[in-house]
């Protein structure tokens, strides 16, 4: 199937690109040293340099309407696109573009519309990392203006992505779930994805069974591919599936491990057959909160009948927990006074 590039022609090296703040010395404007003295000469000569500039106006303008010229774009007129694809947003990687560009500057520029909702500001089709950059170090973004409708920009965006082989399966599958749920044709996903019917089938059928939230909970699993997605997806077919998997995933472990362990955890999990024993194990205990009433101390209190534990949330958290920890012999020997008086008194 042919596909549409929207991409073609934009990031080539070979086209001649224009600072916007450098006007092109025309041949009016090399004319004007010769122009005559006087009142009369200094009349000419202004009409022929404004002649000149409004020329490069309008040449600029076409260029940008063609997507050929770049410009540094203050990052504070620029918004995300209107449909993300990213799990992460702050990650090594990231990390690892802002030092290179505060080293060596910015080696591409990005692709933006203008907003189609908003005079004077514009919309990322793609580069929003290093749109994010340029905004940490304070300095204007490198970025090709280009008309764009929604299924160009989309489109734009996905192959770039597809491009740079920079996301994730799960993050590629969630991207073409939104763009589904948006309306986009099935045609435009697979342009933007440059993936074939099948594939993306596929793909649709992981977000249509794994719930958005269990998705999120993962991450973006960079060493997941699609076949153990896949294999994963079948598995919520399983009947209370999906409501083992949404508490599972609020588990301290779960939430603790990297994203890739995050998704061998929940596999792990759903393979075991459930049971009464081995659900009331694996599904957290009950959650019960508790705060000052100025606000100060806040403590967030599980208990399973087995288990009672006390997560402290303040200015003053950890002195306060090491207070707790050090009078524990007083606070049992309180605690079991009050018991103990508690059954005398029953008596």
């Amino acid at each position: 199937m042919a596909r549409k590039n929207i991409l073609s022609g934009l990031m080539d090296d070979s086209k001649k690109f224009t600072a916007v703040n450098n006007e092109p010395e025309s041949a009016a404007e090399k004319q004007i040293t010769f122009k005559g003295i006087g009142a009369l000469g200094a009349v000419t000569r202004s009409i022929d340099a404004l002649a000149a500039r409004a020329d490069a106006a309008r040449d600029i303008e076409e260029k940008l309407a063609h997507g050929e010229t770049v410009i540094d774009l203050d990052t504070a007129l620029i918004e995300d696109s209107f449909v993300a694809d990213r799990l992460v947003q702050t990650d090594e990687q990231f990390q690892e573009l802002l030092e290179a560009i505060r080293t060596r500057g910015q080696d591409s520029p990005i692709l933006v519309r203008p907003h189609p909702q908003k005079d004077g500001k514009y919309q990322i089709a793609f580069g929003h990392r290093r749109a994010r950059v340029a905004k940490e170090l304070g300095r204007p973004v490198r970025a090709v203006v280009k008309k764009l409708d929604d299924r160009d920009h989309v489109i734009a965006q996905g192959q770039e992505n597809s491009a740079r082989a920079d996301l994730s399966f799960i993050e590629r599958t969630m991207f073409a779930d939104k763009l589904d749920k948006l309306g986009f044709d099935r045609e435009t996903i697979m342009s933007a994805l440059s993936a074939d019917k099948t594939t993306i089938s596929k793909m649709l059928s992981v977000t249509r069974r794994i719930p958005a939230d269990v998705l999120s909970a993962i991450g973006a699993a960079r060493a997941i591919g699609r076949d153990r997605w896949h294999e994963l997806s079948v598995k919520f077919e399983e009947e209370n599936a999906p409501e083992r998997a949404k508490l599972f995933v609020e588990t301290d472990d779960f939430i603790a491990a990297e994203p890739d362990i995050r998704f061998d955890l929940l596999a792990g999990f759903l393979s075991r057959k459930p049971s009464s024993t081995a659900a009331t194990h694996a599904e957290p205990a009950a959650v019960t909160q508790w705060q000052r009433r100025d606000g100060s101390v806040k403590a967030k209190i599980k208990n399973d009948g087995k288990q009672f534990t006390i997560a402290l949330k303040a200015a003053r958290a950890s002195a306060f927990g090491a207070y707790i920890a050090d009078n524990l012999d007083r606070l049992f020997e309180a605690f079991e006074k009050d018991q103990l008086s508690g059954k005398n008194g029953d008596q």
